[in-house]
C-alpha cells in the first residue's frame, strides 16, 4: 500500500500527534495538530493528494537568517496542506532511513546535532588529526531536479503513487511570489518538509563513500566535515568531496572552507571543539552579537523618532530575543538554544553574550554609552523580561540531572 494512503489515516495522525508532543515543539503549533486533526481537515487535501489532484503552488518569502545580515528564500504550501506534507515527510524519513549511512545525522529518527558532535569527539585522538569542513552553497535552493528524480525513481519505485505526487511537486514549474505567479528555479525548496528527505537523499552516496573506507566524517544537511592523520590526505579528501559536489552541480561556499591542523580544534554547526571542550563557535558568537547591535540600534531610532520611553525599548529588545534565543517558534526548526545547550560544555559564550545583550538594554534605557548606563542594575534588566542564558543554561542541565 502507498503511503500516500496513511495520509487519511486518523490512528497515523494520532501517532505524528504524541510524537509531535513529545518533542520540544512549540506549545501553539501541538495545540494547532490537535484541532486540524480533531477537525479532520487532512481528510480533504488526503484525497486531493490520491486522486491526483493540482496541489497548490508554492508562495515563495524571502527571510532573515539569525545573527546575519544575508537573506534567505524560503517556500511554504498552505497551512493545510504543509500539515500533510509534515506528516509524509514523517512517514518517509522513516520507511526510507535504512538508505542512509550512519555518518548522516540532518532530519533522521533518532539523531541530532547532538549526536554528531558526540561522534567525532568519541575519536579520541581526533586532536593529533587535520580536518577539512566545508558548507555547500545554497543547497537545498541548487539541487538540480533532473540530477535527483532518477534517486527518487530508484528509491520509491515500489511505491509508484508516491513518486508521482513527488516529481509532480518537484517539477512543478511556477511558485507564488509576492501574489504573482512566476517560473522559476527552485531545486527541492528550503522550508517545505519534505526538502529534508530530498536533501538527505542528494548526497547519500558521498556519505556512503567514507562511512565505507572507515574515514571520520560527517553531515548535517548542508555542513560537511572530515579528518585525516595527514595533510595529504585531508587535502585528498576536500578534493574527493569537491569534485563529488561539481559532479552533481553543487559548489562550496568558499567563506566557510575551513582546514585544521592538530591542536588547533575544529568548528562545526556552531560549535567549537577542542578536545573534550565544546562551546559556541566565536563567528556563531559574532554573528549574533551582530545581529543584537542592529536591533538595538534601530530601536534606538524608533524611540528617538516616536519619544517613547527607554524602557518600551528595552522590553521589545528582550521580546525580540527571548523568542529567538529561548523559544521554538517554528516546528520545523529548533531553536537556538534547543541546538547548543544540549551540546556545548561550559557556559563561557554565554556570558559574553549575556554581558552583551545586558549592555544592549542598558544602553537602550539610558541612551547613551557612559558610564551612566550602570545605573541600570541587572535586577532592573530582569524586571523587564529579560532571561539570561547562563540561568536557563544551567537550569535546563539541572533539570535534565533530576
Amino acid at each position: 500500500m502507498s503511503l500516500l494512503y496513511l495520509l487519511s489515516d486518523e490512528s497515523v495522525w494520532e501517532r505524528f500527534y504524541l510524537y509531535k508532543q513529545s518533542l520540544a515543539s512549540p506549545k501553539q503549533f501541538v495545540s494547532e495538530l490537535r484541532a486540524f486533526i480533531d477537525a479532520k481537515r487532512y481528510i480533504p487535501v488526503a484525497e486531493n493528494i490520491i486522486n491526483g489532484k493540482p496541489f497548490p503552488l508554492p508562495v515563495k518569502s524571502v527571510i532573515s537568517k539569525l545573527g546575519s545580515e544575508k537573506k534567505r528564500v524560503v517556500y511554504t504550501y498552505p497551512d493545510d496542506e504543509n500539515t500533510v506534507l509534515k506528516l509524509l515527510t514523517w512517514l518517509i524519513l522513516r520507511k526510507y532511513d535504512f538508505l542512509f549511512s550512519p555518518n548522516l545525522y540532518s532530519f533522521r529518527p533518532q539523531r541530532t546535532a547532538k549526536d554528531a558532535v558526540r561522534y567525532l569527539l568519541k575519536h579520541r585522538y581526533l586532536d593529533a588529526c587535520y580536518s577539512y569542513k566545508v558548507d555547500i552553497s545554497d543547497y537545498f535552493n541548487s539541487i538540480p531536479v533532473d540530477l535527483l528524480l532518477p534517486m527518487l525513481e530508484n528509491v520509491c519505485a515500489e511505491d509508484p503513487e508516491l513518486l508521482a505526487f513527488l516529481i509532480s511537486l518537484l517539477k512543478e514549474p511556477l511558485v507564488s511570489d509576492k501574489g504573482k505567479t512566476v517560473s522559476e528555479k527552485k531545486g527541492i525548496m528550503a522550508g517545505t518538509p519534505l526538502s529534508s528527505f530530498f536533501a538527505n537523499l542528494f548526497l547519500y552516496k558521498l556519505d556512503g563513500y567514507f562511512y565505507e573506507k572507515k574515514i571520520i566524517y560527517a553531515r548535517y544537511s548542508d555542513d560537511i566535515i572530515v579528518f585525516a592523520k595527514d595533510k595529504e590526505t585531508v587535502l585528498a579528501y576536500a578534493d574527493y568531496i569537491k569534485a563529488f559536489l561539481s559532479s552533481h552541480k553543487l559548489s562550496v561556499n568558499p567563506s566557510k572552507e575551513v582546514f585544521t591542523s592538530p591542536g588547533e580544534g575544529f568548528t562545526f554547526l556552531g560549535f567549537f571543539c577542542k578536545g573534550p571542550y565544546v562551546d559556541i563557535a566565536p563567528a556563531t558568537v559574532k554573528k549574533l552579537k551582530q545581529k543584537m547591535r542592529r536591533k538595538r540600534d534601530a530601536l534606538k531610532r524608533w524611540k528617538d523618532r516616536s519619544e517613547a520611553s527607554g524602557e518600551r525599548a528595552a522590553k521589545a529588545f528582550i521580546r525580540v530575543f527571548n523568542r529567538k534565543l529561548l523559544e521554538n517558534a517554528r516546528d520545523n526548526e529548533l531553536c537556538w538554544s534547543d541546538w547548543f545547550f544540549p551540546v556545548i560544555s561550559t557556559s563561557a559564550s554565554l556570558c559574553e553574550i549575556d554581558r552583551y545583550a545586558q549592555d544592549c538594554i542598558r544602553y537602550l534605557i539610558k541612551g547613551k554609552h557612559t558610564k551612566a548606563r550602570f545605573d541600570v542594575r541587572y535586577e532592573d534588566i530582569k524586571n523587564l523580561g529579560y532571561k539570561c542564558l547562563v540561568h536557563e543554561y544551567y537550569s535546563r542541565r539541572k533539570q535534565k540531572s533530576d
